[in-house]
């Protein structure tokens, strides 16, 4: 069995076939999804709740959960309301991770410095609801700029916490990996980690301890091969599983089996639970 660990669901990409997408997934062994819920920006951060309300309880389709964020593109139009709706949206119980949030500085949709203070507000939120962050870090092109900024405000502004997170598609270096092991962070790796030129993400998935890490899809984005370049979905995560499953020598379902155990324990789940 599998978990797709991130997948954005909530988009008009899926409009048309969303719930064949999701028995698509069930079919293929992926018994729960962690639908991310950044939506367009602060307006619409619910929307993972809402998917995961629209189908909980069915059998034919993962289980799914939520998690509530601001996305780094959309850090500039963060305010105190937004703020406020996030704080009671994360008491849902649904929401069990607060993001993705972090840093972009490949697109720089939002300046940086409002990137880095919506990061660091984020952060606070979420050590007052005690959800896990997922982090989205993203440097600008031959650069490690927003890796070192990521790591350091979250050393300084989350670490004492004592509470964990989640690096989501993990595109770092190794040393990147260490530092975030030593946060007690987990790793998640999805799709591009089957692309020709994406050999740091298969060094790290090599190296990174195989109870520290999990597997997503980032859907619709980084379809792996053989689908690259089509809308990816949560049914194709098991080919992440199996190119972890190459690096390491092992089985895929090993892979799945580890990887779905970590999301349980990470999330202090119980196994097989669709909630409501």
């Amino acid at each position: 069995m599998f978990i797709d660990s991130h997948a954005h669901l909530e988009g008009t990409r899926y409009d048309q076939d969303r719930e064949q997408v999701l028995m698509r997934a069930r079919e293929q062994g992926v018994e729960a999804i962690l639908a991310i819920g950044n939506g367009e920006g602060p307006d619409s951060v619910d929307c993972a709740i809402q998917l995961a309300e629209s189908y909980a309880g069915r059998s034919d389709v993962p289980a799914i959960w939520a998690s509530i964020g601001i996305h780094p593109h959309e850090a500039k139009l963060a305010n105190d309301l937004a703020a406020a709706k996030m704080d009671d949206l994360a008491k849902h119980e649904k929401v069990i991770a607060w993001g993705e949030i972090g840093l972009d500085y490949c697109y720089d949709h939002s300046p940086r410095d409002v990137q880095q203070q919506v990061f660091v507000q984020q952060m606070h939120q979420a050590r007052a609801a005690t959800l896990p962050i997922i982090i989205h870090c993203r440097p600008s092109e031959g650069s490690e700029d927003a890796w070192d900024d990521c790591l350091n405000l979250i050393s300084e502004h989350w670490a004492p916490s004592g509470l964990r997170g989640i690096l989501h598609c993990f595109t770092g270096s190794l040393p990147h990996a260490q530092r975030a092991l030593d946060l007690g962070f987990l790793l998640s790796f999805a799709g591009n980690i089957t692309f020709p030129k994406a050999q740091l993400i298969r060094d790290a998935a090599k190296q990174v301890p195989l109870d520290r890490m999990l597997i997503e899809t980032d859907s619709p984005y980084l379809a792996p091969i053989p689908n690259r370049g089509q809308r990816n979905e949560p049914g194709f995560v098991p080919q992440v599983a199996r190119q972890i499953a190459e690096l390491r020598g092992i089985s895929p379902a090993e892979v799945g089996a580890q990887t779905t155990a970590n999301f349980y324990r990470f999330f202090s789940l119980h196994e097989n639970a669709n909630s409501g």
